[in-house]
């Protein structure tokens, strides 16, 4: 029997909550083959190639190694690389339900809903 998954925190402030379809112009979806990407592998994504933090800033602000993030970071460039050039539709799977705290000095926090409350 696997160990069991470690908690995640996540973080992306895009489509927290939601599940989210990108797909090529033209073709309907039922056409495509989907690649579906983890919303953990979307927030490694985000944290280091769109925020430009370090793999270890990502595993703080993520509660998981390094090692853990840069397992993540392979999976999501390989998927999005993936749809991308066999142009197929990329589903990113939605946020876990749980209120989730910024641990990397954002002073806002946002439910799974997309809602974000803070000392702004």
């Amino acid at each position: 029997m696997p160990r069991p998954r470690k908690p995640r925190t996540c973080i992306c402030p895009h489509r927290a909550g939601f599940a989210a379809v990108f797909k090529p112009a033209g073709t309907p979806l039922m056409e495509l083959d989907l690649v579906r990407l983890a919303h953990d592998e979307l927030d490694a994504l985000h944290l280091c190639d769109g925020e430009g933090k370090t793999q270890e800033e990502a595993g703080v602000c993520l509660g998981v190694s390094r090692g853990t993030v840069q397992r993540l970071l392979a999976a999501a460039r390989s998927k999005v690389a993936q749809a991308l050039v066999q142009q197929k539709a990329l589903a990113i799977s939605g946020a876990p339900g749980a209120v989730t705290s910024f641990p990397c000095g954002n002073d806002t926090e946002r439910s799974a809903d997309g809602i974000a409350s803070g000392n702004r």
